[in-house]
């Protein structure tokens, strides 16, 4: 399939066929599992749960196009132009490798929801810096539970002290989230509410691609 306007970027959450949530892939990649005929998409339509293959899913996003084009992304092919699924389930196989969630800035940034760990504040991606709480100065390691957001001004004022040491409070523990924590920013959009039937903390220790 050979998109010319692209939604293939678009997140899609994979269930197994028990319907336990896996992960969440891009489009392209819900789109190769559907064609290859070892996905279903499920669809939450008044509170049921409707399955589509590809073929199926293409005639319903006529209806979709025409009646809740704002609530889908869309992929246009030199053939049909088709609604993103917001969830598939695999049919032949249960599961993806299991992944720990990458310790990156991205996902700090999101597991404090950009904000500043000292003065309380909210500031934009390029107004935030990481701090580790323990200095690396004095030992402090490139961690979840060692680093934080911090503004410029906090950060500056700490220097290469401990919070103690600096006489300065953080807001809250740095821990490592149980999931990738730009999940819960992506359920803050009306577009995701059907992901959070699926979504079970005792299972979701996935990432995006």
């Amino acid at each position: 399939m050979t998109a010319l306007v692209s939604g293939l970027d678009s997140k899609v959450l994979v269930l197994n066929k028990l319907y336990t949530a896996l992960r969440v892939v891009n489009a392209r990649r819900a789109f190769t599992l559907l064609t290859r005929d070892v996905a279903e998409v499920i669809s939450v339509e008044a509170g049921n749960y409707i399955s589509y293959d590809l073929v199926t899913w293409a005639d319903a996003s006529e209806y979709q196009r025409a009646h809740e084009h704002e609530v889908h992304d869309w992929v246009t092919t030199p053939r049909l132009v088709i609604a993103v699924p917001k969830i598939i389930r695999l049919l032949g196989y249960d599961r993806f490798p299991r992944e720990q969630v990458k310790l990156n800035r991205r996902n700090i940034y999101a597991r404090d929801a950009n904000q500043c760990q000292y003065c309380g504040k909210y500031y934009s991606t390029r107004e935030l810096t990481l701090d580790h709480v323990v200095p690396r100065v004095q030992g402090g390691a490139n961690s979840w539970t060692n680093l934080v957001c911090a503004c410029v001004k906090c950060n500056a004022k700490k220097g290469g002290r401990t919070p103690a040491q600096a006489r300065m409070t953080i807001l809250r523990p740095a821990i490592k989230p149980k999931r990738n924590p730009a999940i819960a920013l992506r359920l803050g959009s009306p577009k995701y509410q059907s992901w959070k039937a699926f979504l079970d903390e005792a299972y979701w220790t996935i990432e995006l691609e």
